[in-house]
């Protein structure tokens, strides 16, 4: 337990953090970097390169000072990011390095403002943040080894098929390389995959919404290209894997994670609203709850086009054979061929207003997955429409700790 003084001291210092916490985390990078390099096989260098990673753990850093009182208010964020750091295989004897460098960050960077009981008290606040980090990640690696069909770290999968589901998107079929039987999950769970980048001389480790139905056989995930073709932003691993990994090559895959899922045993109305590629998850989910339960259910799709439309057929098939399923797609750059009415309902953005008479449905609940501004927008909107924040769940896939 924290003491009141290192939790007054913490929270002093969350102003000075948000002021400097960018330069500190740099400087924290390049140290970790630079004393244990094989740590950049667990993060998305591509991240570290834009900066996103650097700015995310600066504000994690900061929430955490900032709420330190009350931590309940960070517990879905906690959980999440253990999911992640299970997915990434991180391991406990990681957590004291990272600590290390941190305070080591904060003691180069702030100079003679970071006394001795400062960097005390962050100490002992990391190490609480630590304890419970790695408590949390033991307890799901336990749950998920003991499931049938699970396993911890990473297991070799054989991509069984490839299809390309839009210009920007293609889904890969995985089986395991050992022919037995995988561990079931949660629809909107993701799973990790380990792949070798050459032009890196690194591993990278990608996570990935699972886009079908458990089956106990097979995963199925459908990546974005991300970036497009300029090399300087395109994705390390999204580009190998739609340029060069085809039907018969083997990928380390970790078990499926994640506190994103719906809840396959409710009975009340379900609304899935997903921007992009952000539909994965929710194709998933709208799988599952059509299988077996007469839910009603309404698939609400943001795309730029057709072109970049993914699954957009299996949507229209679905609408027409169950009665209590609909769909709703916005285009918001639509092409001369496209037609209103054949390929999308409405022009522009994703608008809850314009079909609020079939969203607003009781005791509905909403899950919503896309680009951060969108996943805001939609919630904002909600929200204004009278629906209750605890019916209104999202994913956030970005950088974290060790994550992405």
């Amino acid at each position: 337990m924290l003491t009141q003084k290192t939790r007054d001291t913490v929270k002093a210092t969350a102003p000075v953090l948000a002021l400097h916490g960018v330069d500190i985390i740099k400087h924290f990078y390049r140290q970790l970097f630079s004393t244990h390099p094989e740590l950049k096989n667990i993060f998305n260098m591509r991240h570290q390169e834009r900066g996103e990673q650097q700015q995310a753990l600066a504000r994690a850093v900061y929430a955490y000072a900032a709420n330190i009182d009350d931590p309940q208010n960070l517990e879905a964020v906690l959980k999440g990011i253990a999911n992640k750091h299970v997915s990434l295989g991180v391991r406990p004897e990681q957590y004291p390095i990272v600590g290390e460098h941190l305070l080591a960050a904060m003691k180069d960077v702030l100079g003679d403002a970071a006394t001795d009981d400062i960097i005390s008290a962050w100490a002992q606040a990391y190490g609480n943040l630590a304890d419970i980090l790695m408590g949390m990640e033991s307890g799901l690696k336990e749950e998920t080894a003991v499931r049938p069909g699970g396993w911890t770290g990473w297991r070799d999968f054989v991509v069984r098929a490839r299809q390309p589901e839009s210009d920007i998107i293609t889904s890969f079929v995985l089986e395991p390389a050992d022919g037995q039987p995988v561990v079931n999950f949660e629809p909107g769970q993701y799973i990790s995959l380990a792949v070798n980048v050459p032009q890196l001389g690194l591993q990278q480790i990608r996570q990935y919404s699972l886009s079908d139905a458990p089956n106990g056989r097979s995963y199925r995930i459908s990546v974005k290209r991300e970036g497009g073709a300029d090399p300087a932003h395109a994705g390390y691993v999204s580009t190998l894997l739609h340029d060069q990994i085809q039907v018969g090559d083997v990928i380390k895959v970790a078990a499926p994670y994640g506190n994103f899922y719906i809840d396959v045993n409710a009975t009340t109305p379900v609304v899935l609203i997903s921007g992009g590629v952000g539909l994965t998850p929710l194709i998933s989910m709208l799988n599952r709850v059509m299988q077996s339960t007469g839910r009603e259910v309404v698939f609400v799709h943001g795309a730029r086009n057709s072109a970049v439309h993914a699954m957009k057929d299996h949507l229209r098939q679905m609408a027409q054979q169950h009665p209590n399923f609909k769909t709703f797609v916005f285009y918001n750059e639509p092409l001369p061929e496209d037609q209103q009415g054949r390929d999308y309902d409405h022009p522009g953005l994703v608008n809850v207003d314009l079909i609020a008479h079939a969203i607003m449905l009781p005791d509905a609940d909403y899950y919503i997955c896309g680009p951060v501004p969108f996943m805001r927008m939609q919630h904002d909107a909600l929200i204004n429409k009278g629906i209750r924040e605890a019916n209104i769940h999202y994913e956030v896939f970005g950088p974290d700790l060790f994550a992405e």
